[in-house]
């Protein structure tokens, strides 16, 4: 009997424990779940959850989609906001509204420093190499250094062979494109490349490495890349404490031409 007793308590604990589960149901039917697991109460109003504490600011555009809030660093007409390596004024030959690459004249730097921004500018390799025999990385080559330090690469890279870090599209020995979106040499192309900066602690320390986003002629080819530390040609990456600095554009020695440039502070 004391059995009987003991099995009918244990039904009984386990029908409560159905119910009250049922009863818990009933109440989740009443609310919603948002992802963050967190519920709100079916009755709330459209207006609980509009902002209207903001207004974006509206902008235009010009003939060559280039925002209104936008610095334009090269327009055609001159090179006044760029210089030289040795601080003077930028050498390259500007011509029809392109500005030419001048082999041995030196890179080029912009006089402004910039910290995380969004950039555009539209690039062409030559048809061929230097005297026609363009291979590899001797076909095109230039780079666009965001902070004078990271680079990505400009190169011709359709029909043309060379390591993967080191085509058109890469984070210069540190990370190749996700796809190949180059164009024929002789073609303009574009790059369109959101930029956030490293930050540093007072001592030198690293707080937060740069990231970058490429889009090499619309198509994604860097997606939000952590880079490993300034780009270099021999060795490892490493960083080094600094602070916002020039955008810089090579001179490899190749006949590459750059229009259309602008920038947007983030």
């Amino acid at each position: 009997m004391a059995f009987k007793k003991r099995l009918s308590k244990i039904a009984f604990l386990g029908l409560s424990i159905l119910l009250a589960a049922a009863c818990a149901v009933q109440d989740i039917s009443d609310e919603t779940v948002d992802v963050d697991g967190a519920s709100s109460t079916a009755d709330m109003t459209p207006e609980e959850t509009e902002d209207w504490s903001v207004k974006p600011v509206q902008l235009g555009f010009d003939a060559d989609m280039k925002p209104s809030d936008a610095i334009s660093l090269f327009d055609g007409s001159s090179l006044d906001a760029w210089q030289g390596d040795d601080g003077g004024a930028a050498l390259w030959k500007v011509e029809d509204n392109i500005a030419h690459v001048s082999a041995g004249a030196g890179g080029i730097s912009t006089r402004e420093n910039f910290c995380d921004i969004q950039l555009h500018l539209e690039w062409r390799s030559p048809s061929a190499g230097v005297n026609g025999n363009g291979t590899g990385q001797n076909w095109g080559n230039s780079g666009v250094f965001l902070q004078s330090r990271y680079e990505v690469q400009v190169l011709n890279s359709n029909g043309n062979e060379t390591y993967a870090n080191g085509q058109a599209g890469s984070i210069y020995k540190q990370y190749p494109p996700l796809v190949n979106a180059s164009k024929a040499p002789g073609a303009w192309q574009a790059y369109d490349i959101i930029f956030k900066a490293p930050e540093f602690a007072e001592d030198g320390q690293l707080i937060s490495p740069a990231f970058v986003t490429v889009l090499h002629n619309g198509v994604i080819v860097q997606n939000h890349s952590e880079i490993k530390g300034s780009t270099r040609y021999i060795g490892h990456p490493f960083y080094e404490a600094h602070g916002c600095a020039p955008l810089h554009l090579q001179d490899h020695g190749e006949p590459v031409e750059y229009r259309n440039i602008w920038v947007r502070k983030l």
